[in-house]
């Protein structure tokens, strides 16, 4: 097993099949899916239930008893994953059928290289209406601007993620898990790259902004605070741990 795809659901029956889809029809084939059910109140549950008993070589499914949040539930899949590299998906976000095979070509000819993520179409429920591009090899000073890997196209290798301690649960980190991660990833000296390729459908409507409430931007400062001081880029980062709330 080369690949682990772990993904948090919850409340997502909307958006769930389509993007389990999206994993079963990749033309890389050396990868498994773990679903952590975070406490949904929809019928999430049950459509996961069907896809583990249709797919029983390839989809696992594990429940929180309450909803504890992304952070958790991505680490209790890493704990029981198989494979060598994590990927990262959401549950209402399409990947593109090359996908896995298009990042795990770029990984196993670069070793150097920590994580892979690519560039993104964002779309709606009436279509594609935007590009997210991240740049191609990030610098520990680009953190200051925001994260540099767009969270649900990035494959890391699963001894490094394990090695910095996988992901922090904390009040502060509840949605910015992947920001936190990705600057202790930098902190301790790894590295990733973003490829030119588009790959990933990434869903951004109405409820995305909803979700961005200003309690998240305090926290988010937090994260920056901390992740800067990490990165040793202060005193200069001060001034960009304002900027989620202005």
């Amino acid at each position: 097993m080369r690949v682990s795809v772990v993904m948090g659901i919850y409340n997502c029956e909307k958006t769930l099949k389509e993007s389990i889809d999206s994993l079963l029809n990749q033309t890389y084939d050396s990868y498994e899916i773990i679903l952590c059910e975070d406490g949904s109140k929809d019928n999430t549950l049950q459509i996961a239930k069907d896809y583990v008993r249709n797919y029983p070589q390839k989809i696992r499914l594990i429940q929180n008893d309450i909803n504890k949040g992304l952070a958790y539930s991505l680490n209790r899949c890493i704990d029981i994953s198989e494979g060598e590299y994590i990927a990262r998906m959401d549950a209402d976000d399409i990947s593109y059928k090359d996908r896995f095979e298009k990042q795990m070509s770029y990984l196993e000819s670069h070793p150097e290289c920590a994580l892979v993520g690519c560039q993104a179409f964002l779309f709606n429920e009436e279509g594609i209406w935007g590009v997210r591009k991240g740049k191609e090899n990030p610098l520990k000073k680009d953190f200051l601007f925001g994260s540099q890997f767009i969270h649900p196209t990035i494959i890391i290798k699963k001894a490094i993620l394990n090695q910095i301690g996988n992901y922090t649960v904390s009040k502060a980190t509840l949605r910015a898990e992947d920001y936190d991660l990705f600057m202790r990833l930098y902190a301790a000296g790894f590295t990733g790259h973003n490829m030119e390729d588009f790959l990933l459908n990434y869903r951004e409507d109405d409820s995305t902004f909803k979700r961005r409430a200003y309690k998240y931007r305090l926290d988010e400062a937090k994260v920056r605070y901390d992740g800067f001081k990490k990165l040793k880029l202060m005193p200069l980062g001060l001034l960009y741990v304002l900027k989620p709330l202005i």
